[in-house]
């Protein structure tokens, strides 16, 4: 079994890698640094006095796929549909001269993925509003946090204008989804090639 196992994880990879739309990551534009650990990727970004830090992590980032149906009319050599991964991310923004940082939760709703053409919607909203110490690795529960269900519009909009001003906006939004997708693809490949190496050890 296990042979069998090693000789089709061999023939995914190199049918993954075929379909691999990126052999380097893509860049964000506007001047944003990535650093990745793992799953998870950070792109930090300088502006006069501020530095703004967009985090997010590939696990659980494709959405399931709604279309069960279309699965099973498939020809077996039909190309899948593409997979995009779309991660919430959380966007800080620390002043230089303060001692918070202020974070914004973000998500992709799943309903306005791939509308095109509407002018007006923006392809992320932001979830939750709060106000962290800075420099410090756990947040606090205890912190006030603003959901933004029951958020008055004109405060929604001008926080969405405050990110906009900080390079967090629809055009950033839609390459982070490019960076993700990609990021998560690489990751799978190099799952599975683990998982070769793993199957094949005696």
């Amino acid at each position: 079994g296990d042979k069998a196992f090693a000789q089709f994880l061999t023939d995914e990879i190199k049918e993954e890698r075929k379909i691999q739309k990126h052999k380097s990551l893509p860049k964000v534009s506007g001047g944003w640094e990535l650093e990745v650990h793992g799953t998870e990727a950070r792109l930090v970004r300088k502006v006069a006095g501020e530095k703004v830090t967009v985090t997010f992590n590939i696990n659980n980032s494709i959405p399931p796929s709604a279309d069960e149906e279309t699965q099973e009319e498939q020809k077996p050599d039909e190309q899948e549909p593409d997979l995009t991964s779309t991660p919430n991310f959380v966007v800080e923004v620390i002043k230089d001269d303060t001692k918070q940082t202020l974070v914004l939760d973000c998500h992709y709703p799943e309903d306005e993925v791939g509308h095109e053409g509407e002018e007006e919607s923006d392809i992320f909203t932001i979830r939750e509003v709060s106000f962290q110490p800075t420099g410090d690795s756990d947040w606090k529960d205890t912190n006030y946090t603003l959901n933004t269900d029951s958020l008055d519009w004109a405060l929604y909009d001008h926080l969405m204008d405050f990110l906009a001003d900080r390079g967090v906006d629809n055009t950033f939004a839609d390459e982070l989804i490019e960076l993700s997708t990609a990021l998560e693809h690489q990751e799978y490949i190099k799952f599975l090639e683990d998982l070769k190496s793993f199957v094949k050890c005696q």
